[in-house]
């Protein structure tokens, strides 16, 4: 009898390897390094023209001195209110309405649509319907009887107008994710809630909730360190004004590098960016207790 050859087993490291080279290449060359450069720069005086020096810690001295960082940094922190506060609750409902009365497909992408147009473009629509002067939102107004508003002229209406436009595009695609999380929700819970004469209010804040909690701390997470990096509203809509009310921290960090040409100080502000973002997702992480979940 011939003696049988034994084959080693096939490992899958090497296909798994090369299916994921293209993106680790991608994450290393886009993100990576200049991430790495980006801190190094903080620690420079680094210009769009030549090589910086290095300065130590002047730039984050400089930082904690600047009055309009601190200013960029308190409007950003007003928009992340607003757009998650309004956000996160019209997203659940409407989560909610989607579980519990229609799962159709169509109505599914009706309610992406929104978040399938740019950014810049929705922002320009919005800006030109919000116009003070031939804005169908004041046109409008005016003709109810009310006095028109200046949603992006007036420091106090800015900043919520903006929030508010983003709350608009986005609210589609954070209610999906949401929708997503409660077809997780094993439907023996509602049934056994109804025959105990549950009303919806009841089941929502006893079934729904509680074991939504995990995926709804991931979108809140995912949230908030978008809405920090919110700057194209920003950018052809209001460029800051008026007075700084919009000056959002991104769009500062822009100024600084490409209209300033001062890096050194744009990488100090990123880098601290990142950073205090970094506190923020493990705080909510671990406050909501993301780890754990009542299904189990």
């Amino acid at each position: 009898m011939t003696p049988r050859i034994r084959r080693r087993p096939r490992s899958d490291l090497r296909v798994a390897l090369l299916f994921i080279a293209p993106a680790a290449m991608g994450f290393v060359a886009f993100y990576f390094l200049p991430a790495i450069r980006g801190l190094w720069f903080s620690f420079t005086d680094q210009n769009l023209i030549g090589s910086g020096d290095f300065i130590g810690t002047a730039n984050y001295e400089r930082m904690f001195d600047d009055p309009l960082f601190w200013n960029a940094l308190w409007v950003t922190i007003q928009y992340v209110v607003i757009n998650i506060g309004v956000q996160t609750v019209l997203a659940l409902a409407l989560a909610v309405l989607l579980h519990r009365l229609t799962r159709s497909i169509v109505i599914r992408g009706i309610v992406l649509l929104p978040y399938l147009v740019a950014n810049v473009v929705v922002a320009l629509v919005w800006f030109w319907m919000s116009d003070y002067s031939i804005g169908i939102i004041n046109v409008v107004l005016e003709e109810v009887g009310l006095d028109r508003v200046a949603f992006f002229g007036d420091p106090a209406m800015a900043i919520p107008t903006v929030a508010l436009i983003n709350v608009w595009r986005f609210l589609g695609y954070t209610a999906l994710l949401l929708f997503a999380g409660l077809q997780m929700i094993p439907p023996q819970y509602y049934e056994a809630a109804a025959l105990d004469g549950a009303s919806e209010w009841r089941m929502f804040w006893t079934i729904t909730l509680p074991l939504l909690r995990p995926v709804l701390a991931l979108v809140l997470v995912i949230s908030v360190v978008g809405s920090f990096q919110i700057f194209d509203t920003v950018a052809v809509t209001t460029e800051g004004g008026p007075v700084n009310a919009t000056r959002v921290i991104y769009y500062y960090i822009y100024q600084q590098a490409f209209e300033r040409f001062d890096l050194g100080y744009a990488s100090a502000i990123a880098v601290f960016l990142v950073v205090m973002l970094a506190s923020i997702a493990y705080l909510q992480l671990k406050i909501m207790r993301s780890d754990r979940s009542d299904l189990a």
